[in-house]
């Protein structure tokens, strides 16, 4: 399935989460299986979490320090939905497995 998810871009132009894991850095074209991250202050899903859309209102795209979120079209394995408010973006996916495709 298609989907698509939000990530930072960081100065290197690497790609990262924007809040789970987020040193972590990305590879385009490459699955990626969900493990298990729990932090603090955040609900425990475990799974890549995804839109149907490319629209999370919520999140802003620039931030003041100067951080960049971008929506990157995505191939999702191994999912089920989850609902979500509109104003977070409606209907959300966890994925437990990931391909990064291209910048929406």
């Amino acid at each position: 399935m298609i989907a698509y998810k939000l990530f930072k871009i960081r100065k290197d132009g690497s790609i990262g989460s924007l809040f789970i894991n987020a040193s972590e850095k990305y590879e385009l074209n490459t699955w990626m299986d969900a493990r298990p991250i729990k932090k603090n202050g955040f609900a425990f899903r475990q799974g890549f979490h995804c839109l149907i859309n490319p629209s999370a209102p919520h999140l802003k795209l620039e931030l003041a320090t100067g951080e960049k979120r971008v929506f990157f079209k995505v191939e999702i394995e191994d999912y089920k939905y989850f609902t979500r408010p509109e104003s977070q973006g409606g209907e959300w996916v966890l994925a437990q497995r990931l391909k990064i495709l291209e910048k929406d």
